[in-house]
Order: C-alpha cells, then structure tokens, then sequence
C-alpha cells in the first residue's frame, strides 16, 4: 500500500519549528511520507505552521495558504489544514474567507491532528521530534506563553500566560537530542527569565541550565529570549562555572522601553 505524503510547512520562529518537528515525528510514526518546507508542495496533505507576530509574519502566513488553497483547486493537494499562531487568533476569519481550509488548529490543540488523520494516537514521549535543522544543533522550547503583556508585543495575546515545561522532562529531550548527535543546544521561550515561575513557584532557569550543562554530549548551550526583569542573576554564576553554557544573552532591544 502506498504511504500518504503530507508537507508541513513551518513559518515564523524557532518555537514554531519545534512544534512543526514534534509534530513530524508523531506523523512518521503513523506511517505517513513527512516532507518538511519543500519547493514543491505535492504532497496528499498540505499543513500550514502559521505566525502571527507582526505584519509581515501575517501576510507570509496568508499568503503561503493561499498558494496551498490554489494547489487544492487545481487538484495538486488534497487537504489543506493550519495550524500555529495566525490561526490561534484569527480561526473563524481564516475558516470563513478561506474555505479551501479542511480543518483549523490553533497553537495547543495541533496534536489533535495526528489523532485526526492517522485514527491513533502514538505512544511515543512528548519530546520526540524529526530534526529539521542542521545535525549539529536543535532548539529547546522550555515554555510557551508569556505574562508581561508589553506595549510593543502580541505574544501574550496569542500564546496565553507562562506555562513552563516540567523540567525533567526538558533534560530527557536534551539527553534524546544527544544521541540522536546534537551538540549544540538553543535554548529558546517567549521569556527565558520567568522559566519556572508558574510551575515551581520561583525563578528556576539557573537550575535548569546548571543540569543541562552537565549532561554528556551537551557541547554548547546557548540562551535566547531573555528579559531584563525579574532576571534570575544566579545564571550569571552558571554560566562562569560551565565552560559549555555560552558567556552571553540574547535580549530584545525593544525591552528598554514599553
């Protein structure tokens, strides 16, 4: 029997990645052909991983659906479905001015997908993902959501308030991605500082890096998305006592001013 081919299209950022990657995993284990950002979209099912962030995300997202609608009706295609971003916010606009779309999912509820299409549910852990970057690195989402609510930002509008992963779970997905040959490590959230805020009652990046940085295999560790209050100033002294936690911080320049 022929397997079906299903593309996954992954727009915006590195967080959208993971889930478009964890998403690819569950699919190959239900027997679908997974093809991630082809050129040539040919595939039985079309899944567009939308972002929602700013203008020009929203229009790249609008766009690329559009292209796969026109796929449909020329008989390329099969089904079309979205999920991601631009969908959490805009569902029923999408559902009503694109009717090519065969079904929607938001930012949470995509696994719902693999259940939809494949009729089953595999039993594989949460942090199982088809790497799609080079084999050398892969992002580590620890959260998703944010509670600042900035002037300059949506996030928190699409994503919803913190929800920070458990922790062990996250350094299972750091020893998975090891030996699957990962050595260097992004790890990435809508707002790294808070990590842990919401499930463990306090600031818990510094500990979470600390365990991280001793696992076997785990060459660089690199921190993103970083905010500037409630910064929890231990990871100043995991980073110096690491050689493998990278002496710097990414943080946005618009946070000097909300």
């Amino acid at each position: 029997m022929k397997k079906r081919r299903i593309d996954i299209i992954s727009l915006g950022c590195s967080k959208n990645l993971v889930d478009s990657e964890r998403l690819m995993r569950r699919l190959s284990e239900c027997g679908f052909v997974v093809c991630h950002n082809s050129d040539d979209v040919k595939g039985d099912i079309v899944v567009v991983n939308t972002c929602g962030f700013i203008g020009d995300a929203k229009e790249e997202s609008i766009n690329t659906i559009l292209s796969c609608a026109e796929a449909k009706n020329e008989g390329r295609v099969e089904q079309l479905y979205v999920m991601g971003c631009l969908s959490e916010r805009y569902r029923d606009e999408l559902a009503k001015e694109i009717p090519e779309i065969d079904r929607i999912y938001g930012k949470y509820d995509w696994e719902a997908m693999v259940a939809d299409l494949a009729k089953a549910n595999p039993q594989i852990p949460p942090y199982e993902r088809t790497i799609t970057t080079p084999p050398h690195y892969s992002y580590v989402k620890i959260s998703e959501g944010c509670n600042r609510f900035c002037a300059f930002c949506a996030i928190p509008l699409i994503t919803g308030k913190l929800k920070s992963r458990d922790m062990d779970e996250i350094l299972s997905e750091v020893r998975y991605l090891t030996g699957k040959g990962v050595k260097e490590f992004n790890i990435i959230a809508q707002d790294l500082s808070a990590y842990g805020l919401d499930r463990y009652r306090r600031l818990a990046l510094p500990e979470l890096v600390d365990k991280m940085a001793k696992i076997e295999g785990a060459e660089w560790i690199r921190l993103h998305y970083a905010y500037p209050a409630q910064f929890p100033f231990d990871l100043l002294d995991v980073m110096a006592e690491h050689p493998n936690v990278c002496k710097y911080l990414d943080i946005a320049l618009q946070h000097i001013d909300n």
